[in-house]
């Protein structure tokens, strides 16, 4: 990457850091992202000792307990029990005696992996065809156009849902659904700015050397258009989330596992009984989540943009 390339990520980073708000929102999705470690860790321990995870431990006797703010917290013999039963369910329990917290933690392990695995679906598809398609040009670029014009014709919805019953039940169906419907966005946008930064002094000065088109294209251009594929994953990451919950909702999505998704399921059937610390806790997790990332995209796309930064200089 040249000193272009470089200057501007720098001084964007300085301007990201000095939002208090992007700050905020950078240190929410940390604590996510590291519930949905701990919740990986967790499902994997489990699933290497063939047990039953604890969160999927049904518990009759324990059925609907309210979160612990809700109860008083010195009903134990002693002061560190009712402590104790303070921790014990932090966020309460659902109808078969399961702890809320633990299962959103779960929530969030899977919605993460949804967004990630998608990213790496889509994102290179993305790159590699509008990147060729704009410095090459000609039928290959025709193909392409082609090709994407014909994949955002088609329902993405409909699409995600005829191939996860193709597939089968659970998320490769939806890995495959979102990432193959995701990327047309990313190739029209890697495409215009190749088409701009093909003709750019630098990559003539790269031809005049003798450098081939493949070196030039990943070597020179595609470094100075990755802000674009930063930007694209933090506005795309919870699009891919909302619509995995979308699909658990449904059915189609994860199985036997506690999906966000699976959870709202369950939850709005309580409601009725005053039971709503489920679906409260999924709703927040969600919001906050797609708030996030939406905050840190946006922000990330003001500080990344040369032509929002050269309106602001005039």
């Amino acid at each position: 990457m040249n000193d272009v390339g470089q200057s501007l990520w720098t001084e964007a980073w300085r301007e990201l850091r000095r939002s208090r708000l992007v700050r905020a929102s950078l240190w929410t999705l940390a604590v996510f992202a590291g519930a949905a470690l701990y919740g990986e860790i967790v499902y994997r321990w489990y699933s290497i000792r063939d047990e039953t995870p604890s969160y999927q431990r049904v518990n009759l006797q324990e059925r609907y307990v309210p979160p612990s703010f809700l109860r008083h917290p010195f009903t134990g013999p002693s002061l560190a029990g009712g402590f104790r039963q303070l921790a014990h369910h932090p966020l309460g329990t659902d109808n078969l005696g399961r702890d809320v917290l633990q299962r959103a933690i779960q929530g969030a392990r899977i919605a993460f992996q949804v967004g990630v695995i998608t990213s790496l679906i889509a994102i290179p598809i993305g790159l590699i065809l509008g990147a060729v398609a704009g410095y090459f040009g000609g039928r290959l670029d025709e193909a392409v156009v082609w090709l994407y014009s014909t994949v955002a014709c088609l329902p993405g919805l409909l699409f995600i849902l005829a191939l996860s019953m193709v597939v089968g039940k659970g998320l490769l169906g939806v890995y495959l659904g979102i990432g193959l419907t995701t990327w047309v966005g990313l190739c029209r946008l890697i495409r215009a700015e190749v088409l701009k930064h093909r003709e750019r002094p630098y990559v003539l000065a790269a031809r005049s050397l003798g450098y081939g088109p493949v070196r030039i294209l990943f070597r020179h251009i595609l470094p100075n258009v990755f802000h674009i594929v930063i930007i694209t994953f933090s506005l795309r990451f919870p699009a891919a989330i909302g619509t995995e919950v979308f699909m658990s909702f449904l059915g189609i999505g994860v199985q036997g596992e506690p999906s966000w998704g699976i959870m709202i399921g369950n939850a709005r059937l309580r409601l009725w009984q005053g039971v709503w610390w489920e679906m409260a806790t999924v709703t927040a997790a969600i919001l906050v989540v797609v708030l996030a990332f939406n905050l840190a995209g946006d922000a990330l796309r003001d500080a990344l943009d040369p032509r929002l930064k050269a309106r602001d200089n005039t």
